[in-house]
């Protein structure tokens, strides 16, 4: 009886922590004392264990029993390097500490030199082996992944060959070089989870997730044009459905409370079928796809309450509401709920972290041709389409490229920030841009005694990035090119967002990890870099807090 993958330590609350696993056949799992069943998708067997009766701010080395034998921790000699697994919960004594990682774009490791020397040092695994060697307590108390957790339209080489293969003997019509089928996507999470640093890290520290571009396809979402070129591929249907339902097996059912779980109605009629649970999943998929009346089907953006440490991860990339209605990075319903989890007792708060695969706050020159280039993408006739190759090509697709639900952001934030006990900083966090930055932002509105609010981006972690990348972002961050296109903005007829930022961190380029550190009312960000060696080296820090507050 075998452990395929995980333990993922998910969602941990003072007294309950949530284990995901993967097994290889069907039986029971059993963690602390506590046990689920495991479920079948398509021959492949998962379980979500809800661990209980855990101390609060208590610290729980575990095990991970698979039909009465110890599958976790692996007799592997490559785990053996890695203390036992433990749950730390979080109570009163650790509500006003955090220390939260994060980061997003992680291309698996492979076995070919020249990829792998292309791709450098994985800051991730740095982060990991670090950390075997540190006590405990100055072990991180979250993992924040925002997106491109796999790269399931660029598949490492053996990937390559193997779906290739897969392709000559059958389903000829289907890309040589990208996953389409469940089976498939369960072969890449194995591949870009299963290594020793990652599989260790996830289970020990507990992990948000949510999905980004890649995990189904470069540019999803983009456009109302591009869901329409790939309707039109026969084998989109089945990508599609299989991405949705792999995330909501792998990813997202781990980002919820047992709470929420129970109320969850797609989860527990999962729990009731017997025998294989696709034919729900793929209607889940579908509607998860599907827009109706401006809004999604399912819900996947979350909360996490992290002691005095708020964080609200949004999706902004199938939450996108591009078929039906005004263009929108989530539909009316989930931006509510946004608003309302967001903005609920503010008091409370000594800080809220706003989570988006994809900036709020892009260097200003190239947000600005986001804006620009949304409303002439939106013209009749050549122009519009002369605008919509140019959103593809250039991947304009980040907040500024959903200018309205910018600017409702925007406001969300300063009613928050001008409440008078609200929280001390407001941050969001974000990846996907291969370059990591802090941006620091002045909100139309807000008091000098409201919070600060900041930009944080940590892209990639383990990716390189291409030649193009670099000057185009350095010149996107200069003031000449601002002037320039703000210039342009104006002339357009579209007024100025309601926030102005400027950089103090950054841009870094290059693998990168970076930590958001809480004390009490204080806070700050770090980010590190693998360089020459796989030692994590420290690469910028910046106060969150107000100058002197």
């Amino acid at each position: 009886m075998t452990l395929l993958l995980g333990p993922a330590l998910r969602h941990v609350s003072d007294t309950t922590a949530l284990i995901w696993v993967q097994t290889e056949s069907a039986g029971v799992v059993e963690v602390l004392g506590c046990s689920a069943p495991t479920f079948e998708v398509q021959g492949y067997h998962f379980a979500l264990v809800e661990v209980t009766g855990l101390e609060p701010d208590s610290v729980s080395e575990y095990q991970v029993r698979f039909e009465g034998a110890t599958v976790w921790p692996l007799a592997d000699p490559s785990f053996a390097k890695f203390p036992p697994s433990v749950i730390r919960t979080r109570g009163p004594a650790s509500a006003h500490r955090l220390r939260a990682i994060f980061g997003s774009c992680r291309y698996p490791k492979t076995q070919v030199k020249k990829v792998e020397k292309k791709l450098k040092h994985d800051a991730l695994d740095s982060y990991a082996t670090r950390m075997r060697d540190l006590p405990i307590d100055k072990w991180p108390d979250a993992l924040i992944l925002l997106g491109d957790q796999l790269y399931a339209d660029e598949l490492p080489p053996d990937e390559v060959r193997r779906v290739a293969g897969r392709r000559r003997n059958r389903n000829g019509d289907r890309p040589p070089d990208e996953v389409v089928s469940f089976a498939e996507y369960e072969r890449l999470y194995r591949h870009s989870w299963g290594d020793p640093e990652i599989r260790w890290l996830m289970s020990t520290v507990p992990t948000a997730m949510i999905f980004d571009d890649h995990d189904i396809r470069d540019d999803w979402n983009t456009s109302k044009v591009w869901r329409a070129q790939m309707a039109d591929l026969d084998w989109w249907h089945d990508r599609i459905r299989a991405g949705l339902a792999s995330y909501w097996v792998y990813q997202h059912l781990g980002n919820l409370s047992p709470d929420e779980l129970a109320d969850n109605e797609d989860y527990q009629q999962l729990l009731a079928v017997d025998g294989d649970t696709w034919p729900h999943l793929a209607e889940v998929a579908d509607r998860a796809d599907r827009e109706v009346d401006s809004n999604k089907g399912v819900r996947f953006s979350y909360r996490w309450d992290l002691g005095r440490t708020r964080l609200i991860m949004i999706d902004s990339r199938n939450g996108r509401i591009l078929d039906s209605g005004e263009r929108m990075m989530i539909g009316e319903k989930e931006f509510r709920w946004v608003e309302a989890k967001a903005e609920e007792n503010p008091e409370t708060l000594n800080h809220l972290l706003l989570a988006s695969s994809v900036p709020w706050l892009m260097p200003p020159a190239i947000g600005d041709l986001e804006t620009l280039n949304e409303q002439a993408a939106e013209r009749a006739g050549w122009r519009g389409k002369l605008g919509e190759k140019l959103r593809q090509a250039g991947d304009f697709e980040h907040w500024p490229a959903f200018y309205k639900s910018l600017v409702r952001l925007g406001e969300m934030i300063a009613r928050i920030a001008n409440h008078p006990d609200g929280p001390a900083t407001i941050s969001i966090l974000s990846g996907d841009v291969h370059h990591s930055y802090a941006a620091r932002a002045e909100v139309d509105g807000v008091s000098p005694d409201g919070s600060t609010v900041h930009q944080l981006v940590c892209s990639p972690v383990h990716n390189y990035v291409p030649l193009f990348v670099k000057p185009a972002f350095l010149l996107g961050w200069t003031k000449p090119a601002a002037a320039v296109t703000r210039w342009w903005v104006r002339r357009s007829g579209v007024q100025s967002p309601p926030v102005a930022w400027t950089n103090v961190c950054g841009p870094l380029f290059g693998n990168t990890i970076a930590t958001v550190e809480v004390d009490g009312r204080n806070a700050e960000v770090f980010f590190e870099q693998p360089r020459k060696t796989e030692a994590l080296q420290e690469a910028g820090r910046v106060p969150l807090n107000r100058a002197g507050g």
